[in-house]
């Protein structure tokens, strides 16, 4: 049985040239590394959906605060194209969490191509690999789960299972992370 791959994000500033700046500092002249699609859950500071935060979203932030591309982001917010996202994105593309304002966080991913899948288990961790522990007790049917048991300050680590029609379950599927604001 395949895995589910997913991502994560959660439920705004001024934008700052200075911010801007920085942004395109690190993903031009530092060259931001692309990890291959398989190896990194997306979550919210993924702007472009190719399961890697890296220089291409940092630069798709950019063009979304001088308005060259739609505002499309969510990390602090709807619509939320300014200095803080763009710093969020930044602090991602370089191996850390994607920090949120929600005080729930919004898991989608890929639902399993494999035959008979009946639904979904979300498990939850506060150290990264695990030990994770199951959220839901009904199996979820959709390719999305709003986990909003998350307290303010704590980072989580999230997997998904895919269970079929006999009950069997999936090893994890990547992993994701958020970072609650205090």
């Amino acid at each position: 049985m395949d895995r589910p791959f997913f991502w994560s994000s959660s439920s705004t500033h001024r934008s700052s040239r200075a911010a801007i700046a920085l942004a395109l500092a690190l993903s031009l002249c530092l060259g931001l590394p692309v990890a291959p699609a398989w190896a990194q859950a997306l979550n919210s500071c993924d702007l472009n959906s190719d399961t890697a935060v890296n220089a291409t979203d940092v630069q798709l932030m950019v063009n979304m605060i001088l308005g060259i591309s739609p505002c499309t982001a969510t990390v602090t917010g709807p619509q939320s194209c300014d200095a803080v996202t763009l710093q969020r994105v930044v602090n991602a593309a370089l191996g850390g969490p994607c920090v949120t304002d929600g005080r729930s966080v919004l898991l989608s991913w890929t639902a399993s191509t494999s035959p008979g899948i009946s639904g979904y288990r979300v498990h939850r961790s506060n150290t990264s690999g695990g030990p994770y522990t199951m959220l839901n007790t009904s199996l979820v049917t959709g390719v999305t789960y709003t986990d909003t048991t998350v307290q303010s300050g704590q980072t989580y680590y999230y997997v998904v299972t895919a269970v079929d029609t006999s009950n069997n379950q999936s090893g994890y599927s990547n992993q994701a992370s958020a970072a609650i604001p205090q």
